[in-house]
């Protein structure tokens, strides 16, 4: 008979071991273990693993993270967790370029840039035209 994953893993979820420990996180420079069990079992092919179904807030207190109870507020938590949404680049004001500068960039040819050479003075350098790979 052909045993399908969800099968498969519906029978070994209670014959797997709990171990503690086995999740770690890395806030700033410290590393807490996530206080999750996890069931494991392991073969030369094979690995089961096994969370509960389950989503916590924790909080990072005295070197440890504590879970939030249901009850308590998290608008703090949710105000350092909530990414806000990227709305495009911002950008700088506006940089207004001296009318002489804008001169002598117009007076340029055609397929050229202003490069510097090794002792620091301007000269015109060739711009690079780029292919289809």
């Amino acid at each position: 008979m052909v045993k399908t994953v969800q099968n498969v893993k519906n029978s070994l979820k209670f014959k797997a071991q709990e171990k503690d420990g086995v999740l770690t996180i890395k806030v700033g420079v410290r590393k807490y273990a996530v206080p999750v069990k996890a069931r494991m079992i392991s073969g030369s092919s094979y690995l089961f693993l096994s969370f509960p179904a389950s989503s916590e807030l924790y909080q990072v207190s005295a070197k440890e993270l504590v879970a939030l109870d249901k009850e308590s507020d998290a608008s703090e938590a949710y105000e350092a967790l909530n990414p806000g949404k990227r709305r495009g680049r911002k950008r700088g004001g506006s940089v207004e370029m001296p009318s002489e500068l804008a001169e002598a960039l117009k007076n340029l040819p055609s397929g050229y840039k202003l490069g510097y050479s090794v002792d620091g003075s301007p000269k015109l350098v060739r711009t690079r035209r780029r292919g289809k790979a």
